[in-house]
This record gives structure tokens, C-alpha cells and sequence, in this order.
């Protein structure tokens, strides 16, 4: 599945006289003014202000108040002052701070995360939430975000069941400080006419027990690739209030309107391609034909030219566009001494449209997901119910779609793929000239086959809810015992929203009881080192778009997309010294989980690994370095690509250029069940980030990223050679910390490196993204 959208901005001269603004700010005398404690590189403050990892609190998913080395599980806690330090503005840049987190390019913007090797999910506040089909959804913005905890494994009990269990992300929102009102504006530029502001305030409404803050964050975005970028504006608002010493009210709004490039990067990924930016011309011809891209097109080669890095499968004409409105609520309240209830509530709705002129369609027309979680935390037991309701009314069509056959270098008109009236008859008309897939599959003519094409359109609504119970038990003075367990109860309905004329709309329910269970030992031999040991089982469901579920041939929810069983086996040690700016751990893990396949099937990928981190802040420099060794595979599992391989797409006509098979493509492979390595991720990878303070009110800084060679394709016929990624940045701080100027150099050395365009390796065989070419970036920031 894939789509693409061009950027029709409203907001570009407005934004740009806001940053001439910020421009002439910068260049008049500022007022003095203290910074806030959260500043990072201030003069004086220096460091400081960002903390230490080992202290940072991991609120909410395994409990409440707990550090790093408090969990046995590995952990990566980036706080808003790391973000902003390491650059990070997307889910693929968490690598430059956190092992095991190398992700797919999410076709330009990743919506999920991807750690050790598979999807994981997005919590926020400790709430799920409802956000990409396989990855595929909208871009995530950073403007609400206090802290982001990288998890890695399968979600705890008091999380409870998910879809993607390959670890998760939990979101903490800003909150207002409620000491001293604090304000700052940040004005950013760059390359390809790309500028963003934000406008951050908290302000105190009665010390120390009650305040608010609003964040606003406008993008208005070029891009180096063609009939790319993004125009989004994000406004985050929180209120907070302490009535009493014993209890705490958390509650925030945010509301996100984007419209983005949905981007597929370079199509035909041949060696030569990755090697040496070399491109094999020539439009595919269908069986019957047509020289429209479609499936078991033959290309005859025409060509090899080296083909510019920003000739990417994407057209003018696409439009991808989104809004979602989110609400969380937190109550805190202590009831008795070490006894606290804390209740969670989130509530989600979301829209979106995509029209590609490839024939993708994603619509939905709206989805709403409503969250409650009540704890009560009693001394070292935690006890708790959940209950989440779903609801999605969505229509898809990617049955027709074809990547292989289009020639980049030609016209536009190599990318479009109108429908024949053939096609047409196999699905159903949801507009004027716009046709999607059914929810269900009908026999309209009898012979007793199915007569339309299936995607993922549904009209579905699910259930969940839940109970679950944690306890620490401390078995010795240094070993604890954590036993946890839950049970989910889902009931689902589905049903086809737009079925055929003359047809009774199909339907369909289905009800499981989904279960989990965690056991951790705890171990510590002394004051500053950590040893642990977990073993998790959990049983999980998968998803289509927002959360979704679809009917299958059949017209019934299979059965097999419930209870889908997920192991993890892990140990590590935690080294946190007291009074050091040193932490230090590393974990060994076993672990099994599902993958969705593009045509709604499972498959089992099992992976093992050893992961590290090491983390030092002192008063004038900071350093992160992480470093991972994964291995990936199906487990006896399934495999599907696009097609078989990049060589199925051309004949055999021009063996000077390419050996073609004459196959066609794309051709649908479907592998048998096997143990091949999971493509499209490298076996190890090495990260580092820093930052130092080297005279009053200058710091440079800046990340690398280290990846070994990996196959792309199921077949491994196309490999992607060791790479690496430079980035570096200078600063100037001025008026006492209050103003401070920034030049960040992204891919600091220029590298052609490349990325798989999606996750699973669907489409291994068939794209791959180009990352961006050297670039700068140039930020103002004022805090009043």
C-alpha cells in the first residue's frame, strides 16, 4: 500500500514574514531575562538542565514513579531537552539515541515505530493510540511532546493487549510548570524553502497548584523530492491543578491538521541502482497491451541513465490530507498512605483522505476510539480494569496499483493508472469517478466465484475490555520478584458500508478472550548495578486502517487475526551509579511475534539480539551511545513481496543492462513457509550523539548513525551496503540564555544512502527510498 500528495500551502507567506520577524529580533537588543530550568546548553546552567537517564521517571507503563533501573526491561527515556538537542523531529531520527530503533521510511512519514526489527505502537499518557494501518498512517508531530520513552518488547499488562508488539513508544505531554510562568518562540529554516515556527507558553494561574500551557507549531515545507512536502499546524493545550498535596489533575487537547507527500521513493531497486544510482528505462507492457502500469507488466529495456535522487514515484496531482483531534485526561489521587488511584482517559477522532493517481484511495471518513483505564496502586500491587471502544468507517482500493512497470525518467503520464471498465465492474463507485473496494465479497453472476476486488473498506466497531494485576514481591533484601497478568475480552462487529446494488450488505461478529502474563526477577549485588531477567507472554490482534477490522472472502472476521501469540525472553544488567553522570546497561532478548501481510494474513517473525546504551551528562557535555546485533526471521512463516524479484519486471532482451526473468511484475509472490532472514534490516548498527560546551555561550554537537549491509528483497538478489549518517550542529546562546541561534548540517558528509520504503518487505523488491542529500537548517529561539 502506498500513496503520494503534492502541497498546496496557504500559510507560506505568513510564516515567512513571521520568520523576518524573528529575524529582526534576533538582531536588537533583548531585554535580560533568566532561562527556565529546562534549557539545555544555557550558560552557567550548562547541561544540567537535561538531567541524567538514570533519573529520568518512566511514568505509567509498568507503574508509577520508577526510573530506568527500576524496570526490567530495556529502556531508552528521551526527554523534550534530548529532542531538541539531538534534532529528532520523526520516529526514524529516535536511532541517533536509541539502540534497535532502524525503521523503514514509512513511504516519507512514519507513523509508527519500528523496534527490534517489527512495528511497534504509540501510547500516549499511557494510552494507545490510534494511528497507522502496518505503519501507513499520518506523520507524528513532536509539538505536544514532554518525554518519550522507547520501550522495546511487548507491551506490559497494565498496557494490555495491542496490535504491534515489537515494543512501543509512550508519549508524555507537556505540562505547565506551576513555579514561573515561561515562554519561548522558535523560528526554523532550511533548504528546499522548508520553515517552521512554534510558540510554547506556561503560565501559572495559582502557584504551585494550578497552571496551563499551549504549544502551537506551524510547518510550511518544501522538499528536495519532486511534488513533495508537508503543511501541518499542531496546537497542543494543557491544564493542570493540584487542589491538595493528595491529588493531581492532568488534561490536555490537541488538534493536527496535515497534509503531506506520501512518497515511494525510487521504483526497480537493482544493484546497479544501489551501487551506482543507475536506472533501467523503459515503460512496462501488460499481457494485453497496455502500456498503463499493471500487473505481470514486461518492460523491454530501453536504457540505463543515472537518475536524479529526487525522481521519486510521486505526481502533482495526488492529494493525502488528515485531521485528528485528541483528549487525554489524568487523575491522580492518594487515598491512604501508599495507596493511589489513578484514572486514564483518551479520546480520539480522526479523518482522512487520500486520492492517488496511481488508483490507491484511502478514506476514512472518520474513527473514533474512546479509552479508560482505572489503577489502584496499594504498596507493590497494582490493580486495574480497561475498557476501549473502536469504531471506523473506512474505504481503501490498492488491488490495482503498480510500481515495477512505470518509467520514472518518462512523463508524468507513465504514473497514472486510470481504470478500465473491467476494473471498475470489481469494485464499487463511492463518488463520481472515484471507485473503492467493497467491505465483503459477493457472487453477482453465480458461477460460485467472488466478483470484486478486496482492500480494506469497513464499516467496524470493537470492544475491549479488561482486568489486570501486578505485584512486586521482595524475595531477599537485593531480589525482587514482579508477577503480572491480564485478561481481554473483545467483541467485533464488521460490516460492508458500501456494498453492491442489488445485494444484501455482508456482516459479521466475533468475540475472544485475549490473555498476558509477565514475570521479572530483579537482582541487585549493590547499590549502583541492576540484573534482571523477564519472561512475557501475550496475545494479541491485528488491524486494519485505524484500528479496524475487515471481512475476509469468506464475509467473516477471521478468526486467526485474534489472539495472536507473542513471546519475550530477556535479560539485562542496568549499571547507575549514585552521584555519577554515568548509566550504562545492556539486555540479550528472544523474541516471537506477528507480522500483517498486505493481503491481511499473518506471518510469525522470530528475532533475537543484544542491545546496549550508555549514556554520560556532566556540567559541560553530553554523550549517548548505542549500539545493537539483531537477528531476524520468519518464523516458519509465510512471505509476500510485491514481486518475486526486481528482475521479474524486464525480458531478456538487453542482458547488457539487465537479466530479466520476462516474468511480469508486479506478479504477487507469495513465498512458503520458512526461516529466511527478515530483509530489509540490518544485523547490527551503531549510534552516538553529543553535545559540548566549549566557551561562554558556544556548543557544537552532533549524531551518527552506523548500519551494516542487509538484503533488500526476500531473495536477497539486491543488498544495501554498509552506510553511514553525519550530522552536526553549532550554537550560539546570547542576552544571558535567553535568545540562542543554531546551524544544524544534516548528512554532514553527503552520503547516497538508502532505505526500505516500508515495513514487513512488502515492497523489498519493487522500491526504495533515497535519503536526503547534504542540507542545513537554521533556528532561532527566544525565551521570554
Amino acid at each position: 500500500m502506498k500513496n503520494r500528495f503534492t502541497i498546496r500551502s496557504p500559510h507560506s507567506t505568513a510564516l515567512r514574514t513571521m520568520c523576518a520577524s524573528a529575524a529582526l529580533m534576533a538582531a536588537l537588543p533583548a531585554h535580560a531575562q533568566t532561562s527556565s530550568i529546562q534549557d539545555v546548553l544555557v550558560v552557567g546552567e550548562a547541561l544540567s538542565g537535561m538531567g541524567n537517564v538514570r533519573s529520568d521517571e518512566v511514568d505509567g507503563p509498568f507503574g508509577l514513579g520508577q526510573t530506568i533501573a527500576d524496570i526490567g526491561r530495556s529502556i531508552t527515556p528521551v526527554t523534550e531537552d534530548l529532542l531538541n538537542e539531538a534534532a529528532i523531529d520523526n520516529l526514524q531520527e529516535l536511532q541517533r539515541v536509541a539502540p534497535n530503533t532502524f525503521q523503514a521510511k514509512g513511504f516519507g512519514a512514519p507513523s509508527l515505530p519500528t523496534l527490534r526489527g517489527q512495528l511497534g505502537e504509540v501510547f500516549s499518557a499511557g494510552m494507545r493510540r490510534q494511528v497507522g494501518n502496518n505503519g501507513l498512517g499520518i506523520p507524528l508531530s513532536f509539538n505536544s511532546v514532554g518525554q518519550i520513552d522507547i520501550v522495546r518488547g511487548t507491551p506490559s499488562v497494565i498496557l494490555g493487549t495491542t496490535q504491534r508488539t515489537g515494543g512501543f513508544v509512550n508519549i508524555t505531554p507537556k505540562r505547565p510548570d506551576l513555579s514561573e510562568p515561561e515562554g519561548r518562540v522558535s523560528l526554523t529554516g532550511g533548504e528546499w524553502d522548508q520553515y517552521g515556527a512554534q510558540l510554547d507558553y506556561s503560565w501559572v494561574i495559582d502557584p504551585e497548584r494550578q497552571g496551563a500551557r499551549i504549544s502551537l507549531e506551524h510547518k510550511d515545507e518544501g522538499s528536495f523530492y519532486d511534488y513533495a512536502g508537508l503543511d501541518s499546524t499542531n496546537l497542543f493545550a494543557a491544564y493542570r491543578i493540584l487542589p491538595s498535596d493528595h491529588f493531581e489533575w492532568n488534561v490536555s487537547l490537541e488538534y493536527y491538521d496535515v497534509e503531506w507527500t506520501d512518497n515511494a521513493g525510487i521504483n526497480r531497486p537493482t544493484q546497479n541502482l544501489i551501487d551506482h544510482g543507475l536506472y533501467v528505462q523503459g515503460q512496462g507492457v501488460q499481457p494485453n497491451g497496455s502500456t498503463v502500469p499493471g500487473a505481470f507488466a514486461v518492460v523491454s529495456p530501453t536504457g540505463e541513465v543515472t537518475i536524479p535522487r529526487n525522481r521519486v514515484h510521486t505526481h502533482p496531482d495526488d492529494i493525502n490530507g488528515a485531521e485528528t483531534l485528541l483528549l487525554h485526561s489524568v487523575f491522580n489521587v492518594e487515598l491512604a498512605d501508599s495507596i493511589r488511584l489513578v484514572n486514564r482517559s483518551y479520546y480520539e477522532h480522526l479523518e482522512r483522505e487520500e486520492i492517488a493517481q496511481n488508483s490507491f484511495v484511502e478514506i476514512v471518513d472518520g474513527a473514533d476510539t474512546l479509552e479508560n483505564r482505572t489503577e489502584l496502586h496499594i504498596h507493590n500491587t497494582t490493580v486495574g480494569a480497561n475498557l476501549r471502544y473502536n469504531d471506523v468507517l473506512g474505504y481503501s482500493q490498492f488491488t490495482t496499483e503498480a510500481d515495477l512497470p512505470t518509467d520514472l525518467t518518462g512523463p508524468l503520464s507513465n504514473r497514472e493508472i486510470p481504470l478500465t471498465d473491467a476494473q471498475k465492474a470489481r469494485l464499487v463507485e463511492l463518488r463520481p469517478g472515484l471507485f473503492v473496494s467493497p467491505g465483503a465479497q459477493y457472487d453477482i453472476d453465480g458461477d460460485g466465484v467472488g466478483d470484486f476486488n478486496l482492500s480494506d473498506t469497513t464499516d467496524s466497531s470493537s470492544v475491549q475490555g479488561g482486568l489486570f494485576v501486578q505485584h512486586k514481591q521482595p524475595l531477599t533484601e537485593r531480589l525482587q520478584l514482579t508477577l503480572g497478568a491480564r485478561g481481554d475480552w473483545y467483541d467485533v462487529t464488521a460490516r460492508d458500508p458500501i456494498a453492491p446494488e442489488g445485494v444484501e450488505a455482508a456482516r459479521d461478529n466475533h468475540n475472544d478472550f485475549l490473555k498476558a502474563g509477565e514475570a521479572t526477577l530483579h537482582y541487585r549485588p549493590g547499590e549502583s548495578v541492576t540484573l534482571y531477567a523477564t519472561s512475557s507472554y501475550s496475545e494479541s490482534t491485528s488491524n486494519s486502517m485505524a484500528g479496524g477490522n475487515v471481512l475476509g472472502g469468506n464475509n467473516q472476521i477471521d478468526p486467526l487475526n485474534f489472539a495472536t501469540e507473542n513471546t519475550l525472553h530477556e535479560i539485562g544488567l542496568k549499571y547507575a551509579p549514585a552521584g555519577s553522570p554515568w548509566y550504562a546497561d545492556a539486555a540479550l532478548f528472544d523474541q516471537t511475534r506477528s507480522l500483517r501481510n498486505r493481503d491481511g494474513s499473518n506471518s510469525g517473525v522470530a528475532t533475537r539480539g543484544l542491545e546496549a546504551q550508555l549514556f554520560y551528562r556532566g556540567e559541560r557535555a553530553w554523550v549517548s551511545v548505542g549500539a545493537n546485533w539483531l537477528d531476524a526471521e520468519f518464523d516458519n512463516s509465510a512471505a509476500f513481496q510485491a514481486a518475486e524479484q526486481v528482475a521479474d519486471a524486464f525480458d531478456d532482451s538487453r542482458p547488457d543492462i539487465i537479466q530479466g526473468t520476462g516474468v511480469g511484475a508486479p506478479n504477487f509472490a507469495a513465498f512458503p513457509a520458512s526461516n529466511q532472514r527478515l530483509h530489509g534490516l540490518p544485523d547490527w548498527s551503531l549510534s552516538a550523539a553529543g553535545g559540548y560546551l566549549f566557551a561562554e555561550g558556544w556548543s557544537v554537537g552532533g549524531s551518527a548513525v552506523l548500519t551494516s549491509d542487509y538484503p533488500l528483497d526476500y531473495l536477497q538478489t539486491v543488498t544495501v551496503p554498509e552506510q553511514f549518517t553525519l550530522n552536526a550542529n553549532l550554537a550560539y546562546e546570547f542576552n544571558q540564555g535567553a535568545s540562542r541561534i543554531r546551524l544544524d548540517v544534516f548528512n554532514l558528509t553527503d552520503e547516497e544512502n538508502w532505505t526500505p520504503v516500508f515495513e514487513g518487505g512488502y515492497f523489498g523488491s519493487s522500491l526504495v527510498f533515497p535519503e536526503l542529500p547534504r542540507h542545513v537548517q537554521l533556528q532561532f529561539t527566544q525565551r521570554f
